[in-house]
């Protein structure tokens, strides 16, 4: 048995179809990990969800911020017309119902002891340690499964707050752990993320670094499995991975092997008239 982690994949669903072909995955004995963005501007969201949650108990993930997004579509237009097209093709699908309840029950992060590892989509900020990230995880878990969800994705859009403080209570320490969980890049000592920054390192203001580049981050001691920098791309360090190689902008799909840390890539796809990542 064998377990692959692979990067965003973003409704990549021919790219991620090479890519098992090339690790040849065993549906019965190997494992599939991914840390997010199942969906969303590669033209087959749809088929790639039902391609995954097919694989049942042999496919792992965390929810990125493209998943939340679509579950947040699926709870605005019960009866389908996102503005989304990609996302609307998923809502008028005859299999909607239980594709929206799998994905709902998905986690926002996951720890193996076993492995040393915590996979989250985006980051975590420098004071949350691995057992912390994945009981804060739990909250924003338990609303959406809950009859509450639909509370919480109204308020998705709203950034009351950018700054991580253990008191802080409400609809506004949710918003906050998922948008740390799904979309961190940068944050300065304290905590504080920052906004919409999506450039390589380097790109940021003053004050302002890598969440994984802080000396103080209390995560150091577990292998951090994430996604969603494309501008980062393919990256490894001491118990660090970055999967995104940006396969919906034309870079590469990624995976890992647990194992032994062997990568994979096959190519991306590229939509013209956009400016495409340069594989890595």
């Amino acid at each position: 048995m064998a377990n692959y982690v692979v990067g965003d994949i973003q409704g990549c669903y021919d790219p991620l179809q090479r890519l098992l072909e090339k690790i040849a995955f065993d549906p019965a004995s190997d494992r599939l990990w991914t840390p997010g963005d199942l969906v969303n501007r590669g033209g087959q969201s749809l088929e790639t969800l039902r391609l995954l949650k097919s694989l049942g108990k042999r496919f792992r993930m965390t929810l990125g911020n493209h998943d939340l997004y679509l579950l947040r579509e699926d709870w605005r237009f019960p009866d389908g017309g996102s503005a989304n097209h990609e996302m609307d093709v998923i809502l008028h699908a005859h299999d909607r119902e239980p594709l929206m309840k799998w994905l709902r029950r998905q986690p926002l992060a996951r720890r193996s002891k076993k492995r040393k590892m915590l996979m989250v989509h985006a980051g975590v900020v420098p004071q949350w340690t691995a057992k912390q990230t994945v009981a804060l995880a739990g909250e924003v878990e338990s609303v959406l499964r809950s009859d509450k969800a639909g509370k919480f994705f109204s308020k998705m859009s709203k950034n009351w707050v950018r700054r991580w403080d253990d008191e802080r209570t409400g609809w506004k320490r949710l918003r906050l752990i998922s948008n740390i969980l799904t979309q961190l890049r940068f944050c300065d000592q304290n905590g504080k993320m920052l906004g919409s920054a999506s450039g390589p390192p380097g790109s940021q203001p003053p004050s302002y670094i890598p969440w994984f580049e802080h000396a103080n981050r209390n995560t150091r001691d577990v292998t951090i499995m994430f996604g969603h920098w494309a501008a980062l791309g393919l990256y490894q360090a001491e118990n660090l991975v970055c999967l995104d190689s940006g396969c919906v902008w034309g870079g590469r799909l990624t995976a890992i092997r647990l194992e032994d840390r062997q990568v994979f890539q096959v190519p991306g796809i590229f939509h013209r008239g956009r400016a495409a990542w340069s594989a890595r």
